[in-house]
């Protein structure tokens, strides 16, 4: 009691040491400090403004002095910057302003460019300031809610290379907190740079980094619950023996549980001996959850160093409930620092370290995998030693023995055919920790190369990283037990046991699962930047940059090598030309196809600044900008060496050479092809900025028509038919490039500021909309409407349904269905040729199927800013795409697990209202497949997070070590609107999809 009163006592004064300084004083302070913006320059000319209305400019250092009173406010503008205020404090020596949002650097290829100045189809999120308002748990968490163009992958194609701080990595291998600036590079021009493996788009991560300041601490705890949306829904005991004894019976079979039995099951009476399993109860599952998270992020530096340091610590549980499972949970640790060093004047290096630290325990079983084919009656997951015989001396034996005793009062249950089972695996089975191990290490060296010709630079980078996981387990043996019953005077009671199994404990510690991965980085630049005639702006990059992967178990490593070469030129800032190459080279090709030139061109015209709309009332700003290019890349090239012919004897056929002596043929498997080469992206894309109404509506769009020739493909069908052979398995048909794919699409961002009184709006809405087709392939179907050829990549290809069959009269007046023996209650499919027989040929294009990301994608996010008070509040909305209902849980036949789907069931007396097919207990070919029937839209709009934040008036800290204290609460995943709502919220075979409510604290020191 003493240890909690004194908890409670230490945590008020705690509490209470803002508030101490809420005392006004009237001393005045020669004050002297330096105004500082973008790199941690020294801004001339700010202005700085006191209470009483006295204001000074800085000088050409960026200083400034002023006389005013202590613990006042001071206020800094700056052009192109956002104002600033500040308290006065004996300590205050810098004031670090942040940009205006169009003039703030973007993160492109090896170089930074001011948002206003993007013409190279670029998308960028400004991370550290989001997070302010939108609490993330996962580096680009709803990002395609954020960047126009990104929708799980980028304009339409289906894979994306992702950089941190320009390194290939794992985008979950960074926390939220760590990042500054998301940077998505679409366009053709600027993805060039960064060579092949970047044809498809990058995502470029730009970490935070050290300033030019008094040492700064950010501590942010949050602790959240997570919340399930929903599970599957499965029949019980005595349902499922009614519908299985009906499946037999469509099968023309006898039934297999008797009225009574069914009963038994059904009346709860003795779950022991009746089993009614249920997979999803509170006996096994909680309700929620917890998540747990805290990071300290420190910040600062003088003019010689600046450094930021970065450490995290997470820790989640799980909604198991029983057995060694009310241990699962995982936990992660990570660690951050970025060191900026000006060793002279001219030379600077950069070193960044990184590290994270990954543990999952769990248990060896996968428990949701195994509730969604167990059916409930299958057995008792847990027997009961008190309902044993007394008399039952061998059961007793048993009992005695045993290494599982569950809670004192249960053996395991199980049967002959479950005697591994996910209940006696999670109490006895053992468990395994789970080991993730990132290492992180890149380091630069930058050089002012002025004195040899002014404008010139240097700089280099240089990575490795190492990652490697394993599992460790113990896995125990264990019996179960299969019961044998007996009623006694109206009680039921177990008569005997069979055992199946035997419980053992080696104590030896398995490891498995061993995985490494590598990555060796160098990028290596000059740079040229110069102004002559005072209007034109010319820049210029040479660079030589590539990786290397090596990754366990895989013979070749992954290279991406590259010579690039930049030219940027503006005029007056209204009219500019970049132009971006880069000769790749790719080992996957033959010699003397292994190099390539990648050219592109971008155009900016900046109308904003011509005479018929420089002082106009509407426009702001307004730029407009075409890109347009060639990319070669090998990024789906599957193997190395496919130019290369292969003989082997491997599965030759054998043959008699001599009496008594067997040889092997020596068989092709390919062709050669010298010829085989690169694969070509070519795109044409047009942006557009514009600012407007006085800057309270910005806008951003693209439009963008690419097309990837050259895909590589293995195509008999180019050949004639004996280019290959049945047996002996022969083929001397080569890889070539052939095929042909086209992507057009759009993508906008629009955002609308407005004051209300006290109150700051914002408002935006951020789509990306894509479409493709295969524009070439190498096929020949017999009918047209079979070609994929003409067709989005996504499609869906299917049989077309024709409702289900009433009546055996019906079946015989249809056509022949060839995919197994039909009957009344099965589906019907159209002959789409006419030649009576339904069979694969009678498949047809069904819809989208999204598979590189919803074909319209939606972003709508509203903040409100009332004093210290934060509203927030985003939905994303997927549109578009389509999906198969083709998990156990809709697909049912044979002994299959029922879901309450099957009460929809077609039966004679239902025929006219039955939205499923018969139940049966053979393989039901015929119905499960893909086909219209089972086909439903992923259309959804979701409330993806709402959050309140409140920082506390920095006026109570005047006086104290506390710069900022802030509170926030949030919640994400909250709502799903969709007419297929419940298909899209739930997870089948694994665990379930949850809401995440969450409250954090954050103080800055």
């Amino acid at each position: 009691m003493n240890n909690i009163k004194f908890k409670i006592a230490f945590c008020a004064l705690i509490a209470m040491l803002p508030f101490m300084g809420l005392a006004q004083t009237s001393d005045l302070i020669d004050l002297q400090a330096t105004v500082r913006g973008k790199q941690g320059t020294p801004l001339v000319g700010a202005i700085v403004r006191t209470e009483s209305g006295e204001q000074v400019l800085t000088d050409s250092q960026g200083s400034f002095s002023i006389s005013t009173r202590l613990l006042s406010n001071l206020v800094v503008e700056a052009n192109q910057y956002t104002p600033k205020t500040v308290i006065v404090k004996p300590d205050l020596n810098t004031v670090l302003l942040k940009p205006l949002a169009e003039y703030k650097d973007v993160n492109v290829a090896f170089r930074t460019v001011e948002k206003r100045n993007l013409i190279d189809g670029v998308s960028v999120v400004d991370y550290e300031e989001l997070m302010e308002k939108n609490y993330n748990t996962g580096s680009l968490e709803n990002m395609e809610a954020f960047v126009n163009g990104f929708h799980g992958n980028i304009w339409g194609m289906d894979k994306y290379l992702v950089l941190i701080d320009g390194v290939p990595r794992d985008a979950g291998s960074i926390n939220p907190t760590e990042i500054e600036q998301i940077t998505v590079l679409k366009g053709i021009s600027a993805v060039a740079l960064y060579g092949s493996q970047a044809a498809k788009g990058v995502v470029q991560i730009t970490t935070k980094r050290g300033k030019i300041q008094k040492q700064e601490i950010k501590v942010n705890i949050n602790t959240g619950i997570l919340v399930p949306k929903s599970y599957p829904k499965y029949l019980g005991s005595a349902e499922y023996m009614t519908l299985y004894n009906e499946a037999r019976a469509n099968d023309g079979l006898g039934q297999l549980y008797d009225e009574e039995t069914i009963y038994n099951y059904g009346s709860g009476k003795n779950s022991y001996r009746f089993p009614d399993v249920n997979y999803y109860s509170s006996d096994y599952i909680k309700e929620t959850y917890n998540r747990h998270e805290a990071t300290a992020q420190i910040t600062g530096g003088n003019e010689t160093a600046q450094y930021y340091t970065n450490l995290g610590f997470s820790t989640e549980g799980s909604l198991m409930d029983f057995g060694e499972s009310q241990n699962n949970r995982t936990q992660r640790f990570n660690i951050r620092g970025n060191v900026d060093i000006n060793i002279t004047k001219t030379i600077y290096a950069t070193v960044d370290a990184s590290a994270v630290y990954y543990n999952g325990w769990g248990v060896n079983a996968d428990y949701w995998a195994d509730a969604a084919i167990l059916r409930p009656n299958r057995f008792t997951p847990l027997i009961p030693i008190d309902m044993i015989e007394p008399s039952d001396e061998s059961s007793m034996q048993y009992v005695n023995n045993s290494s599982n005793i569950i809670n004192g009062k249960y053996l395991l249950g199980g049967t002959q055919l479950d005697q591994s089972n996910p209940f006696a695996a999670i109490y006895a089975g053992g468990s395994n920790n789970y080991t993730s191990r990132q290492f992180q290490f890149n380091t630069g060296v930058g050089a002012d190369l002025g004195n040899i010709l002014e404008g010139l630079s240097f700089h280099s980078k240089f990575g490795v990283d190492y990652s490697t996981s394993y599992n460790q387990s113990y896995n125990n043996g264990y019996a179960v037990y299969q019961p044998s019953w007996t009623n006694y005077n109206g009680s039921d009671l177990i008569s005997g046991l069979t055992q199946y199994g035997q419980d053992s404990k080696s104590g030896v510690q398995n490891i498995s699962d061993s995985w490494y991965r590598q990555t060796i980085s160098f990028s290596g630049q000059f740079n040229y930047e110069t102004v002559f005639e005072q209007d034109h702006n010319l820049s210029a990059m040479l660079i030589a940059n590539g990786y290397q992967q090596s990754i366990s178990e895989e013979y070749h490593r992954t290279s991406n090598a590259n010579l690039g070469l930049y030219l940027g030129y503006d005029y007056l800032d209204k009219y500019f030309v970049n132009f971006s190459g880069a000769v790749v080279h790719s080992a996957k090709l033959p010699e003397g196809n292994r190099e390539a030139f990648s050219p592109t061109v971008s155009l900016g015209w900046r109308l904003s600044e011509e005479d018929f709309l420089k002082d106009s009332e509407i426009v702001d700003e307004l730029k407009f900008t075409v890109s347009a290019g060639i990319l070669h890349t090998d990024i789906d090239i599957t193997d190395y060496f496919l130019y290369q012919s292969i003989y082997t004897q491997t599965d030759g056929a054998w043959f008699n050479w001599r009496d008594g002596a067997l040889s092997r043929s020596t068989d092709s498997r390919r062709g050669e092809n010298m010829d085989l080469t690169f694969a070509k992206r070519k795109e044409i894309n047009l942006g557009v900025q514009a600012t407007m109404f006085d800057e309270r509506l910005q806008f951003q769009g693209s439009f963008f028509a690419n097309k990837m020739s050259g895909g590589v493909v293995q195509a008999s069908i180019l050949y004639p038919n004996y280019f290959s052979t049945g047996w002996p398995n022969s083929s001397f048909i080569p890889y070539v490039n052939y095929n042909e794919d086209k992507r057009l699409g759009f993508d906008f961002n629009i955002n609308w500021k407005q004051q209300f009184g006290e109150v700051e709006t914002s408002f935006g809405v951020v789509g990306s909309y894509y479409k493709t087709e295969a524009t070439k392939r190498a096929e020949m179907y017999e009918d047209a409407y079979q070609n994929r050829q003409g067709n989005a990549l996504d499609a869906i290809w299917g049989l077309e349904s024709d409702g289900l069959f009433s009546s055996v009269e019906e079946i015989d007046n249809s056509a022949t269905q060839s995919f197994g023996q039909v009957a009344p209650g099965d589906i019907k499919y159209k002959d789409q040729n006419g030649d009576g027989v339904i069979d694969n040929q009678d498949e047809v294009y069904l819809a989208k199927g999204g598979w590189y990301g919803s074909p319209f994608t939606l972003g709508v996010n509203f903040t409100a800013k009332w004093k210290d008070f934060t509203f927030f509040v985003l939905g994303v909305g997927r549109f578009g795409a389509h999906a198969m209902k083709n998990s156990s849980y809709y697909w049912m036949d044979g002994e299959d697990k029922y879901s309450i789907i099957a009460r929809d069931r077609w039966t004679p007396e239902t025929s006219a209202i039955a939205s499923y097919p018969r139940l049966t207990t053979t393989n039901s070919n015929n119905n499960f497949r893909s086909s219209d029937f089972w086909l439903y839209s992923t259309d959804r709009f979701d409330l993806a997070k709402v959050q309140v934040s409140y920082n506390l008036p920095k006026g109570l800290f005047a006086k104290s070590f506390v710069n900022e204290i802030g509170v926030y609460i949030n919640g994400s995943n909250l709502l799903t609107v969709s007419s297929e709502r419940e298909v899209l919220e739930l997870n089948v075979g694994r665990a379930p999809q949850n809401r995440f409510f969450n409250l954090g604290v954050k103080a800055i020191f």
